[in-house]
């Protein structure tokens, strides 16, 4: 894979404001990053429109839509004023482009066109699965190339990561994401949405070794994963579950499954990425918003300590979706002369490793899927 320049010129520094509308959260952020210095969140604003959703168990697109036009230029402004960073500070701005709810992405984006249009600087389309790949970067260093977890409700892949722009598909979801089965399972548990969080609260305490779950691909060659079948069997169990210990219990079970199965098919992916690299690279990101799991972390830093890796992950506040993961992208692109033109679309599927998702693709057309 090839070697980028990520820094930018020496002495130089790059002020990016991001902008993040995939799913059901309007943010932005303003990012600095310098030669040889700690990245800088200036500020980061998220509005969640999770009250909206709420009454009808998950995200709806055309309410998600709608929210992000109506409170975009006041997330924005607010990102601009925490930040003191006057508009002709900015040295681009930066906006995811996809995959996600393509009417929410069309939204940031446009707005993203028009402050590029009218202040006359860069646009830095950000692949949204990119942000999660550096937000690790946000708080500490964490150098190229590294082995990459994103797992989160929507993606769940493994991924060698160069540089910035530069990926390698290790594995992939052939079915549901990790935070689908948390939000599935815990909504059959009687959790209101999103259920994914509230699953890990009521986890607490319960005995995982209670209910006996499928283990998805065992024996199969490869990284790919799969929840559904795990989805389903939990599912099926909790309905007929009347004590508050039996909840517990299944609860507790199905965080243990989820967080062996990542572990699992981590270390296959950690036996790939080994003979490429030398030992000082060991390195393994886990993102995205499954990345703030207490169990799914103690799982896979117990795999990274045992096999020899430096365990890193954002702090909680990165690990859902942000401005600042997309500024910080987007400032690594521009530094290493990577811009877009204001003709940019919006894509609802964008894969990081275009050619494993040409030859190899684990979803085909006319399937129903994850969205990356």
């Amino acid at each position: 894979m090839p070697r980028l320049n990520h820094s930018p010129r020496p002495g130089a520094s790059l002020t990016v404001l991001g902008i993040e509308t995939s799913c059901d959260e309007t943010a932005a952020a303003v990012v600095r990053i310098s030669h040889g210095a700690p990245t800088e969140v200036l500020s980061s604003v998220v509005l969640s429109q999770v009250d909206e959703h709420a009454p009808f168990g998950g995200v709806v697109p055309e309410i998600a839509a709608r929210a992000h036009v109506e409170t975009i230029g006041s997330i924005v402004a607010k990102a601009l004023r925490d930040s003191e960073v006057g508009a002709a500070e900015l040295d681009g701005v930066a906006a995811t482009a996809g995959p996600g709810l393509v009417g929410g992405v069309m939204v940031g984006l446009s707005f993203a066109k028009g402050l590029c249009l009218a202040l006359n600087l860069p646009l830095m389309a950000v692949n949204h699965l990119e942000g999660h790949a550096v937000s690790a970067r946000l708080s500490e260093a964490a150098p190229y190339p590294f082995l990459l977890l994103l797992v989160s409700g929507g993606h769940c892949q493994l991924l060698e990561v160069a540089g910035i722009g530069a990926y390698r598909r290790l594995g992939s979801t052939i079915d549901d994401a990790a935070g689908e089965a948390f939000d599935k399972i815990g909504g059959a548990l009687g959790l209101a949405y999103p259920a994914g969080p509230a699953l890990e609260t009521l986890a607490a305490g319960g005995d995982p070794a209670r209910f006996p779950l499928p283990r998805a691909l065992q024996g199969r060659a490869g990284c790919d994963f799969s929840f559904s079948g795990l989805k389903t069997a939990a599912a099926r169990m909790a309905e007929g579950l009347a004590s508050d210990a039996d909840r517990r219990d299944l609860a507790a079970a199905a965080q243990a499954a989820i967080a062996r199965q990542l572990a699992d098919r981590t270390a296959r992916a950690m036996d790939i990425y080994l003979p490429s690299h030398t030992p000082d690279t060991r390195r393994l990101v886990v993102a995205g918003g499954v990345a703030a799991n207490g169990t799914v972390r103690a799982a896979l830093q117990d795999l990274a300590t045992s096999r020899g890796f430096t365990f890193l992950a954002p702090p909680l506040a990165y690990c859902t979706d942000n401005g600042a993961m997309i500024a910080l992208a987007g400032a690594e692109r521009l530094a290493a002369g990577l811009t877009d033109g204001l003709d940019v679309v919006a894509r609802p599927r964008w894969p990081l490793d275009a050619e494993a998702a040409r030859l190899t693709p684990t979803h085909l057309a006319g399937r129903k899927g994850a969205k990356a």
